[in-house]
């Protein structure tokens, strides 16, 4: 992944409103072109429901992403808050992975001192993503900072516990995301699939699951396949990208994804998977059709 462009620093530009994104000219000049992809939705298989990280395109403003993606077969954008709801609704998509409630990657439930803020933040967007029809809501550890797996698990429960009753009224899953701390987030402490499944265990409610990040974990722990099909019941939604880089899923990287969503289809999973990779191409939308493409199986 670059150091001068990651998922931290483009989540806190979209966050902020900060940055405002034309619709860059390769993308009018594909657009234009008599070769444009125009599949249809009904071209697809149906067997995996497909999304996109609106942080991996920021390139695009949200308008024509929503657009692009619509065309190649694409039914929700994850890593949308409420301010971009409505251009999602306005074209039929879903916001399939919610965010806007987290303080951000390091700061976490994990600890207790971040509880008063991440309670009132969560406690007032549960309601706003249930109104608006969406069931996933996006939360993480944070960083260890010395803390024991045990600490972590403790605080973690009694934060996300007080959290669980409301999530459950409103039907929304608080979703913890496994990151890796090999290269990407170090000192992250949800970064096994055994940690969150035993935080998952803790917890003790539907209402609460794993984002599993393809990516992250082949990084961390790989073993990818037998560890979604021992663990499927605990993951709510999944993540791409290609190993090492995070860039295209194809053939240039090291895992199989076909294979891989053939796995993920056979434990019956209902959510989405979201492309969560950084194009190197200067197409973009070519290699977010081409990943499309391998992940339909």
């Amino acid at each position: 992944m670059s150091t001068t462009f990651d998922r931290r620093t483009a989540i806190k530009g979209i966050l902020a409103g900060t940055v405002t994104f034309g619709i860059p000219s390769d993308l009018l000049a594909f657009a234009d072109s008599p070769k444009a992809f125009k599949l249809n939705l009904n071209t697809l298989k149906g067997k995996i429901n497909h999304s996109v990280a609106r942080w991996c395109f920021s390139d695009f403003d949200i308008e024509t992403l929503c657009v692009e993606a619509k065309k190649i077969g694409i039914t929700g954008i994850d890593l949308v808050g409420p301010n971009d709801w409505p251009i999602l609704k306005k074209h039929n998509l879903v916001s399939t992975m919610c965010n806007g409630a987290e303080l951000n990657l390091v700061d976490g439930f994990n600890d207790q001192k971040f509880h008063e803020q991440l309670i009132k933040n969560y406690t007032e967007m549960i309601p706003l993503v249930a109104k608006a029809g969406y069931k996933n809501l996006i939360c993480f550890s944070g960083n260890k900072r010395g803390k024991t797996d045990e600490e972590g698990w403790n605080n973690c429960v009694l934060g996300l516990q007080k959290l669980i009753p409301i999530a459950e009224k409103h039907q929304v899953t608080l979703v913890m995301e496994l990151l890796n701390s090999k290269i990407d987030h170090k000192d992250y402490q949800c970064d096994k699939t055994s940690w969150g499944v035993e935080l998952a265990k803790r917890i003790n409610s539907e209402n609460f699951k794993l984002l599993y990040d393809i990516y992250h974990m082949q990084i961390d722990e790989g073993d990818v396949i037998r560890t979604i099909r021992e663990n499927h019941k605990y993951i709510a939604h999944y993540h791409t990208g290609g190993v090492p880089g995070r860039n295209e899923i194809d053939e240039t990287q090291e895992l199989n994804y076909s294979t891989i969503m053939k796995a993920i289809a056979a434990t019956g999973f209902t959510g989405f998977v979201g492309q969560e990779f950084i194009p190197k191409q200067k197409d973009k939308i070519a290699s977010l059709k081409k990943a499309i493409e391998i992940c339909d199986i």
